[in-house]
């Protein structure tokens, strides 16, 4: 057997040339959601976003975090980076209550995140 050398950039699993870092703060942060949604554990790294607030939002009749802008607000959550296609896979998970944007963090990193679509 011949064992060849994985390409910088990419992983066993797939190509992860295109990692995408995404804030963390609710359901997303469970390892047994993140392997239901795009099929591996994320430990991520802790940050917080300034300028918003943890709320609530009932879809189908259960209850699930969600952030809104407060100018006074923090959240704690994580980063973690994901492929596109996991991106894809999330965006799918979070349903049109949420929409996805690009903030800034404390830590001076940009990352998506998914707020309430108003």
């Amino acid at each position: 057997m011949i064992l060849v050398p994985a390409a910088a950039g990419k992983s066993i699993r797939g190509v992860m040339e295109n990692k995408n870092k995404l804030f963390i703060y609710g359901t997303l942060i469970d390892p047994e959601i993140q392997e239901l949604v795009w099929g591996r554990k994320i430990k991520g790294t802790a940050d917080i976003l300034k300028g918003y607030k943890k709320s609530k939002i009932k879809i189908d009749g259960a209850i699930y975090p969600l952030i809104v802008l407060s100018k006074n607000g923090k959240v704690e959550g994580l980063v973690i980076k994901v492929t596109d296609d996991e991106l894809k896979k999330i965006d799918k998970y979070e349903t049109d209550s949420y929409k996805r944007i690009e903030v800034d963090l404390e830590s001076r990193k940009s990352a998506w995140v998914y707020v309430k679509n108003y």
